[in-house]
């Protein structure tokens, strides 16, 4: 089946749009590339059955499917190697709030919250909005990649330390991490006691043609029990506005301790969100196979331009729709995002809100005409 992930769709303006945080917030005139949000329709097998459930007409308080978690241990089994178990699952409305609620659950006031930055942004607002300690560790300067800094990360270990927040794949580096890094983090994490939140809502967009994703709790059998895991199929199957996420926790104790958390605090499932999220999983891997090519695609034409952009860098992305550009040097001052912004009328993810400044995120989820739109306008800033 062929999918159009060519033809642009109007997200823009009112009469032949709907209103949208990447489109709106800047105006008409600039083209968004900033928010993770790509320009392409969801898998039509996620339309129908969206279609379907509206055409029902009831939209009451609904319940997470049996049939939605057994296709989720499928899933994972077919495409991690992973097999979970249906009562390891709690959905929940995103993957923003499962963070937050794992502060409190897991933690006590006081407690240090322990990430590596730059790091998607809300992150680094956790410990602070759960009244908890904030700590970060600064991955190493990129040389040909950017890398873990294990020496760093145990540095700012502190006997405060409860809590590491965790991504895998890397958001904005793009980075898959290798086995030894990994494998350090493992060590630091079980000599510590240290819990874990591995977000991993980039796990099925690797770039690498064959690359297999592994979950951190599978990879390492001794932290399952310490782990919390957390998917979604938002940035995959783009679907983020559905809010419907999972956080896959392997043990009884924490599972419930996180169930408490969330009473309350969190709104029963969105029913339009489950019946995504199961016709995702369950029909969408053509889709995203497809999605993956011109991804793929994307990126090379990315590398090729930034390569013509003097004093600007770029680590190739090994997974997903994101860029993470050093700017630093470009000649843009202190907030390049804003020069690019205000010069070129493009908009891109400012590094500082990543804990980086000088850096900017670029998101080339979109279509071939519309990137190279907003690539021609960044080579009138940047060539000169």
């Amino acid at each position: 089946m062929a999918f159009d992930f060519a033809t642009p769709i109007e997200r823009q303006h009112p009469a032949g749009g709907w209103p949208s945080l990447k489109w709106h917030r800047y105006g008409d005139e600039v083209l968004p590339l900033w928010v993770a949000d790509m320009d392409f329709a969801s898998p039509p097998a996620v339309l129908e059955a969206l279609r379907a459930r509206v055409d029902h007409g009831v939209f009451g308080y609904g319940l997470v499917p049996d049939s939605l978690r057994e296709t989720l241990c499928a899933w994972s089994r077919e495409h991690y190697g992973w097999a979970i178990a249906p009562e390891w699952q709690h959905w929940l409305p995103g993957v923003v709030p499962a963070l937050h609620l794992a502060s409190l659950a897991l933690t006590e006031p006081g407690d240090g919250v322990l990430t590596v930055t730059p790091i998607y942004p809300p992150f680094l607002h956790v410990a602070e909005r759960t009244g908890r300690l904030a700590q970060h560790a600064a991955l190493a300067a990129p040389g040909q990649s950017w890398r873990l800094d294990l020496d760093a990360l145990a540095a700012a270990i502190t006997p405060e330390t409860r809590l590491l927040l965790w991504c895998q794949p890397h958001n904005p580096t793009g980075r898959v991490w290798s086995r030894d890094e990994l494998a350090g983090l493992a060590e630091l994490v079980t000599r510590h006691g240290l819990h874990v939140v591995s977000d991993e809502l980039h796990c099925d967009l690797l770039l690498e043609e064959g690359a297999r994703h592994v979950p951190l709790a599978a990879a390492f059998p001794e932290l399952a029990a310490r782990t919390m895991t957390l998917w979604a199929p938002s940035k995959t199957f783009n679907l983020a506005g559905l809010t419907a996420a999972c956080a896959v926790i392997p043990d009884p104790a924490l599972r419930r301790r996180f169930a408490a958390a969330a009473k309350g605090l969190m709104p029963d499932g969105n029913v339009m969100g489950l019946v995504a999220a199961e016709a995702a999983y369950a029909h969408g891997d053509p889709w995203r196979q497809a999605l993956l090519a011109v991804l793929r695609s994307h990126r090379a034409t990315l590398v090729e331009r930034v390569a013509r952009w003097p004093g600007v860098t770029m680590s190739a992305p090994e997974s997903t729709y994101l860029a993470w550009l050093d700017l630093r040097e470009a000649g843009l001052g202190a907030s390049p995002q804003r020069t690019l912004l205000e010069g070129a009328g493009v908009a891109l993810s400012d590094g500082a809100d990543f804990g980086h400044p000088g850096y900017a995120r670029l998101n080339f989820g979109t279509t071939a005409t519309q990137l190279e739109a907003a690539l021609a306008r960044l080579d009138g800033m940047l060539i000169r």
